[in-house]
């Protein structure tokens, strides 16, 4: 196709989501240099985007609008792009592109109740929520669009990020090796057990590995941190609740090893190149695992079993329903998970020791 002036990518879902939209942004500003790239996402998950440099700005919409801010919105987008594009199949990413673009394409589901929605799209590919990455679905349509598929999920902080995070971690700016942990999930289903944090931790610190955490500003995150560190070896640094997501990519860039449950920064870890190891229960590790820095255009994980790709290791729980695909063991948010609290720390430790390996260090 013609290369587009302008272009807007629609991702309204979670922010792990919103990350994994980036490789389509990267597409899009490396197939047409000089296009302005525009990004459509929920109110607060546009922090994750904060410093991506293949965007021109970031629009956002509260995840239940109200009638006026809906209005809003479509009069702000309306036919203000040559290209629109759809990165999910549901309702609202698919009428925000028909009213932005003059060229629209996105992922629809095939079902009969969906089918109005090709009248929406010029084009449009079938949106596979099983047997393919999510990183590799979005470029799909990025493929669609006429753009070459570039597979790099995008992690930038500024220079500014840089003196914030070294001003409040020392270990930052030393030779002295750090691990960085994320202890906190935004669902409590995907979250492993106090045991297994305090267990590594003070295995790090047999070795000379001083442990930082990360987390967000919730008050569950910070309350759940300071009640760990107690029990956690003296110089554990607590820096839940007290930087950005950027800022936590530039942070985890310096770290020996990170390790996460299925969370946005265990991505954004995974993005920046360090030896990640990431714990997974519920989640289908082909559509959901970490993305590795530099990985191909296939899919990096199987459903089952543990395993490593590039920088990321991907530790599963061990049970005949994983991954079960569902929101905890008893099927709502709120709930744990067996798979992840009964995983051992020796599991967890024996693959840090081999990502340590990996990486010659």
């Amino acid at each position: 196709m013609t290369s587009p002036a302008s272009a807007l990518v629609i991702c309204t879902r979670r922010i792990g989501d919103v990350l994994l939209a980036t490789p389509v942004m990267r597409s899009l500003a490396r197939t047409w240099p000089g296009v302005a790239v525009d990004a459509l996402v929920f109110a607060g998950t546009e922090g994750v985007l904060g410093a991506n440099r293949d965007l021109r700005r970031v629009l956002t919409i509260p995840e239940r609008p109200t009638a006026g801010e809906h209005a809003a919105l479509l009069a702000r987008i309306w036919r203000r792009y040559d290209l629109a594009l759809s990165l999910l199949p549901g309702d609202r990413p698919t009428l925000y592109a028909f009213a932005a673009g003059r060229r629209r394409v996105g992922t629809l589901t095939d079902e009969p109740k969906s089918r109005w929605k090709r009248r929406l799209l010029h084009d449009w590919v079938p949106f596979d929520n099983l047997d393919t990455h999510t990183v590799l679905m979005n470029l799909r349509v990025a493929e669609l669009a006429g753009a070459t598929p570039v597979p790099e999920v995008a992690a930038g902080w500024s220079p500014e990020d840089e003196l914030t995070v070294m001003s409040v971690a020392p270990a930052a700016r030393a030779d002295a090796p750090f691990a960085l942990l994320h202890l906190y999930p935004m669902f409590p289903y995907k979250q492993w057990h106090a045991e297994g944090w305090v267990a590594l931790a003070r295995w790090l610190a047999e070795r000379g590995i001083v442990s930082v955490l990360t987390g967000g500003p919730a008050r569950e995150e910070r309350a759940y941190a300071g009640a760990l560190i107690p029990r956690l070896p003296p110089g554990t640094v607590n820096l839940v609740g007290q930087l950005s997501l950027p800022q936590v990519g530039f942070l985890a860039s310096r770290a020996r090893v990170y390790v996460g449950t299925d969370t946005v920064v265990t991505h954004l870890a995974s993005a920046v190149g360090v030896p990640v190891v990431a714990l997974y229960g519920p989640s289908n590790p082909v559509k959901w695992g970490p993305w590795p820095k530099g990985h191909g255009s296939r899919n990096p994980f199987e459903k089952v079993g543990s395993r490593s790709a590039g920088n990321v290791t991907l530790v599963q729980g061990i049970a005949p329903c994983v991954p079960c695909l569902q929101e905890g063991c008893q099927r709502h948010v709120g709930s744990l998970s067996d798979c992840l609290q009964e995983m051992p720390a020796s599991r967890v430790i024996e693959a840090v020791e081999r990502a340590f390996g990996r990486a010659g260090a």
